[in-house]
């Protein structure tokens, strides 16, 4: 049931500000000036992913905006409960509906990204518009290499902040941010708040990691106040897999789990073919990775499944028709985001990143084998 508080933030929380007021006056002026707005995030959409471009999404649509949601390819089955997922059109399956919006569109807003790679061949669309003087609004939390982003120009804006844990906690701090200016914006509804939830449940893995911030709870509790019900939302994520991916973590653990006890590091890989076996879905293999963090004395996880190139990327992938997906996670103080950007061109936070591998397995997995140690401590 939704809460007594649904019509309102609870502007009295304590959130410090995250963006500076003139950067959020900007924002807000695009938005109002806009009528036709199309978001965008990356490939294989994740929990955040969905949770930001769709919690932004519904708040937008409370000011009257036509808006869509864009993805590059399928989401997971476990997220499409999401309010207003199955509205989502998928990049890969229906292009040139897509490409029609973007063109249409009078601001595109990307969120939980920030190289258009990270979208494949819906990047170069993007880049298109951009040249062609559209305004583009980025949020992420992800690193910036400043030359492998959007370019910056007057018609840019970038609200990327890598110390925080989750775009979907962007949006919400942005939308907070900007009732604040102007109080008589629309409220966050149940649908936006729940979206907003669950990336911010799902990119800290629960709360198990980049989580340790008052402020983080305080948000967390207001949107409780709004009406979401946590319980419900972590049933619908972690409690809804199928008996074939719990065979395929048993197998994991068993016969595919590798440890080098020396830099506390465990290492799982798995080809297409192990998938087959399990009937591989998308999202089958989400929080495989975090698993052998519960051995004792075991600080680095890395995971990798072989995966087939898909049209979106074909641009990136070198004539290559593999890639592999690469996931790492760590606890404490021991990076894995410079490994992951160093070795496999990729990036995240310093407890959970991941990266990509053009090419067969075996070539991903020797290149962990000769580098892990180089950047995962002994001790």
């Amino acid at each position: 049931m939704q809460s007594k508080n649904k019509n309102r933030f609870n502007l009295s929380i304590m959130i410090t500000d995250k963006f500076a007021s003139s950067l959020v006056q900007q924002v807000l002026a695009w938005i109002q000036s806009s009528s036709h707005i199309v978001i965008l995030t990356h490939m294989s959409p994740d929990g955040d992913a969905m949770g930001s471009s769709l919690g932004l999404c519904h708040w937008l649509r409370l000011c009257d905006k036509q808006v869509s949601v864009v993805v590059p390819n399928t989401f997971p089955d476990f997220l499409s409960w999401l309010p207003s997922a199955s509205e989502d059109l998928i990049y890969e399956t229906d292009s040139e509906a897509a490409d029609r919006l973007l063109a249409q569109a009078d601001l595109i807003i990307c969120t939980d990204f920030n190289e258009p790679k990270r979208i494949g061949s819906l990047g170069d669309r993007l880049m298109e518009q951009h040249a062609a003087g559209k305004r583009v609004i980025v949020i992420d939390h992800h690193l910036m290499v400043e030359e492998k982003t959007v370019p910056p120009t007057d018609n840019v804006l970038k609200l990327i902040y890598p110390d925080s844990p989750s775009a979907s906690e962007l949006v919400y701090r942005l939308l907070l941010q900007m009732r604040v200016l102007q109080p008589n914006l629309p409220a966050l509804n149940l649908d936006a708040a729940t979206c907003i939830y669950t990336g911010m449940m799902t990119d800290t893995g629960n709360f198990s990691f980049n989580s340790n911030y008052p402020e983080m709870y305080e948000i967390v509790g207001d949107l409780v106040r709004l009406g979401v019900n946590k319980d419900a939302v972590y049933n619908s994520v972690f409690n809804s897999y199928k008996t074939d991916r719990m065979r395929l973590m048993g197998y994991c653990l068993y016969q595919k789990m590798r440890i080098y006890p020396e830099h506390h590091t465990a290492l799982i890989y798995l080809s297409r073919k192990e998938l087959y076996r399990f009937n591989f879905q998308s999202g089958d293999a989400e929080g495989i990775v975090n698993l052998p963090l519960q051995i004792k004395d075991i600080y680095y996880s890395c995971f990798m499944r072989e995966d087939k190139v898909n049209p979106t990327e074909v641009n990136l992938a070198n004539g290559s028709k593999i890639k592999v997906k690469i996931s790492m996670r760590s606890q404490g103080d021991r990076p894995v985001n410079t490994m992951c950007h160093e070795v496999y061109n990729g990036g995240g936070h310093k407890n959970a990143s991941g990266g990509e591998y053009y090419g067969p397995l075996p070539e991903a997995v020797e290149r962990f084998l000769n580098n892990y140690q180089h950047y995962f401590k002994k001790d």
